[in-house]
């Protein structure tokens, strides 16, 4: 292949990932609605397998491993073939991990059994939003302050129900080149930390498809989720479990989550061989909004 050619179908896909970040519907072609009816089909298979597991199982006892074996499953049949580098703590630990897209569930909790905090917008996502739910996870608004307390009470409650539980604090999926600043308001379930439980940052590595994965901008939920499983072949995820910190060293959840951020940064400008760029959409929730970029002088 020459190397205009090989360039083309990269402009053609950086051009349909920047019009789905304006919220432009990503046109799907023949075989990849093959590809997206394919893979709802295997996905309804293993809910019809793992559902029936998981009530039966807690006629009698607590603790159901099905959804954790269902969620690593459903990734893979999303094209993710998951990789664990480290070791990651089986209880009493709250993993705190960069969010590039909806995936990040199924390969987290697919991995660790791990219960999650995610925004209140993935619950209405079409099956996804179930999914997350079946994983017992915390929906939080972030811009509603008046439920902080009641979210954050749902959140010790989880710690305490599932052993573990991750927080996205970017306050947004993004494109696997960027790192946001942490929004720390739901690290208040650590003032003070629960005796025992340790943190234990985590980073998402998707790779050369980040941007094609990451769900960003005015995107919808449906036109990301159509994109990815439209998708032609799979993709290597690696979950990179970073070594764990007590919260009790560090003043505070700002001072936890800065502590965090550090150790994730450094880990993904070593993956990524290359300095963070800065993210190209505005975040409300964190009060980031981009640079703006002066246009070359004539």
């Amino acid at each position: 292949m020459t190397e205009r050619a090989a360039a083309a179908p990269d402009a053609r896909a950086r051009a349909l990932r920047e019009a789905a970040a304006r919220g432009e519907a990503t046109p799907v072609s023949a075989l990849g609605w093959l590809r997206i009816g394919l893979r709802a089909l295997a996905l309804v298979g293993l809910l019809l397998i793992f559902v029936p597991l998981h009530y039966l199982y807690r006629a009698f006892a607590y603790g159901s491993p099905f959804p954790m074996l269902f969620l690593r499953y459903a990734a893979r049949v999303c094209g993710a073939r998951v990789e664990v580098i480290g070791t990651h703590l089986k209880r009493d630990v709250f993993f705190v991990a960069n969010h590039v897209s909806w995936i990040d569930i199924l390969a987290l909790a697919g991995a660790s059994g791990t219960a999650f905090v995610a925004k209140a917008e993935l619950a209405e996502a079409p099956l996804v939003g179930w999914l997350a739910r079946l994983n017992r996870t915390v929906f939080v608004k972030r811009e509603h302050r008046m439920g902080v307390a009641e979210q954050i009470n749902a959140l010790k409650e989880a710690l305490v129900d599932n052993w573990s539980v991750t927080v996205f604090p970017e306050g947004t999926t993004t494109d696997g080149q960027s790192l946001l600043p942490f929004k720390t308001s739901m690290l208040s379930v650590l003032e003070p930390p629960p005796p025992g439980v340790l943190v234990q940052p985590v980073i998402l590595d998707y790779g050369p498809v980040a941007e094609w994965i990451g769900w960003i901008g005015n995107e919808s939920g449906i036109n990301n989720a159509k994109r990815v499983l439209a998708r032609r072949g799979s993709f290597r995820l690696r979950v990179h479990f970073l070594e764990p910190f007590s919260p009790e060293d560090f003043k505070g959840r700002k001072a936890i989550g800065q502590e965090s951020r550090r150790r994730i940064e450094e880990g993904l400008l070593e993956i990524l061989g290359r300095p963070l760029r800065p993210f190209a959409h505005s975040v409300p929730p964190v009060r980031y909004a981009p640079e703006a970029v002066e246009p070359p002088a004539d």
